[in-house]
This record gives C-alpha cells, structure tokens and sequence, in this order.
C-alpha cells in the first residue's frame, strides 16, 4: 500500500505560557467558525456589505476562506499528529484569520461605509466594525504570532 502522507507528532512548546495561548486562539477560532456558520447565509452579505471589489462573489468567496481558515487552523494549534506539509498550511490559515480581519477592519474604517457588525461572530452576536474591531483583530494577531512561535513546526524537540 502506498503511504502519501506520514502523521508525525507536533514538537515540544517552547513555553507553558504559548502552549496556553494556543488552547486560548483555537477555542477563540472554534467559537469564531461555530458563530459564522450558524448563519452563514446572513454572512456572506454582511461580508458583501464592507463593498468589496467584485460584490457578491468577492464576499463568498472571502466569507468562505475565513470560515475554513478558522477551522483548519485548530489542529495545529491543538497540536494534532499531522503530516509536515498539513502542520504548516494549518500554521498558515492560524496567521491568515486574523490579517484577513485585520484587512477587513482597515477597509470599514477607511469607507464612509456605516457597518454596525464586523460579522467577526457572525450576524447574532454583534462585534461593532471598525476601531474596535481593528483593536479583536490585532489581539488575536497577537495571539496566532504567539502561537506559531512557541508551537513552531522546522524545530526539534
């Protein structure tokens, strides 16, 4: 049988403190995805209302990204056995969730756009877009940065 992939074991932390930053960013992302999806139908256009270039379709495939960016980030931060090549698209989409929000909050502040909900949890739970949106997003840049330092796959244990 013809193995492709080989699962290997995620190494060491380098502190207590990063391996708690990454439990406390992925039950964030978890938390995140579950909102989103709820209502996923009421998400993509309260994605299409940051007026993104290419309207409808922009949205989609944005709302799409960040919601599976959400949920493959998590097995790398629970430090799953994964396949080297998984281990680092998972650290990726772990960093990518929150410049995409980032991105997000900069585009809502910079508009003359009026938006009530970032949409960060969804359409139920309301995360004003803009500064305080900025602020969650740099937060949780915060804590993906520290999360992919302290769980970093190209070292050993």
């Amino acid at each position: 049988m013809i193995q492709f992939a080989h699962a290997t074991m995620a190494a060491n932390p380098r502190t207590k403190e990063s391996k708690i930053a990454a439990y406390v960013y992925a039950g964030v992302l978890v938390v995140m995805a579950v909102a989103q999806l709820f209502s996923f139908e009421k998400f993509i256009p309260l994605i299409e209302s940051y007026w993104l270039p290419g309207g409808y379709g922009t949205a989609s495939l944005v709302a799409g990204i960040v919601v599976i960016a959400e949920v493959f980030a998590v097995p790398y931060l629970l430090r799953m056995p994964l396949s080297p090549l998984m281990r680092w698209f998972s650290l990726v989409c772990g960093l990518l969730v929150p410049i995409i929000w980032t991105i997000l909050a900069i585009s809502a502040i910079s508009t003359t756009n009026a938006l009530h909900n970032s949409g960060m949890l969804g359409t139920k739970i309301v995360i004003p877009a803009g500064w305080t949106q900025l602020f969650v997003s740099i937060a949780l840049l915060g804590l993906a940065t520290w999360s992919a330092w302290g769980l970093w796959p190209a070292r050993k244990n």
